[in-house]
């Protein structure tokens, strides 16, 4: 973490709760030395993160290849509205995780996994819904990422007005953003 290392965390427990809030992450990799971005579900069990996508598709091959990933997760909570300009800012939270993904073969594993995430969404759903059959286990890749390296990053409180613009007639505070 080079800036505002104030507001780093590496607590995993800090970490664990933003990805099992957001479940959506940008998965970012390079592809022929250009940078590709992938917004996409992804969900934790234990202390490994999942993602899924199309079995032999373009990601799930580029992800069976073992290149190195950057998994992001970010909520923007509130804005911080200040007397000047250049002082707003906002209340966030933010998770970066790096790894390797390793592909999910074990028809229990691959069961297990989505169990979390269904259940995750509507405690005891996967119980009431059909299983995967044969034919969308074969369409399906899961992908499974060690939570290994990774810094969490926030920003909460109100504004950080210069003393000598307190006396400014303008309103400052925070307008949350309903997400």
């Amino acid at each position: 973490m080079q800036r505002a290392v104030k507001r780093a965390s590496y607590d995993r427990e800090t970490a664990y709760r933003l990805i099992d809030r957001l479940k959506t992450a940008h998965l970012g990799f390079v592809e022929d030395g250009e940078p590709r971005i992938i917004p996409i579900t992804a969900w934790r069990l234990g202390d490994d993160l999942y993602v899924h996508t199309l079995n032999g598709g373009r990601l799930s091959r580029r992800l069976e290849s073992g290149v190195l990933l950057c998994i992001s997760f970010a909520v923007t909570n509130e804005w911080v509205m200040t007397k000047s300009a250049f002082n707003h800012s906002a209340n966030y939270e933010s998770l970066v995780l790096y790894g390797h993904a390793v592909p999910v073969t074990d028809h229990a594993a691959f069961d297990a996994a989505f169990r979390a995430i269904i259940n995750q969404i509507e405690p005891g759903r996967w119980e009431q819904v059909r299983a995967p059959n044969n034919k969308e286990r074969k369409a399906t890749a899961l992908f499974r990422i060690p939570i290994d390296e990774g810094a969490f990053k926030s920003r909460t409180g109100g504004p950080n007005d210069d003393p000598e613009d307190m006396t400014l007639p303008v309103w400052h505070g925070l307008i949350p953003t309903g997400v």
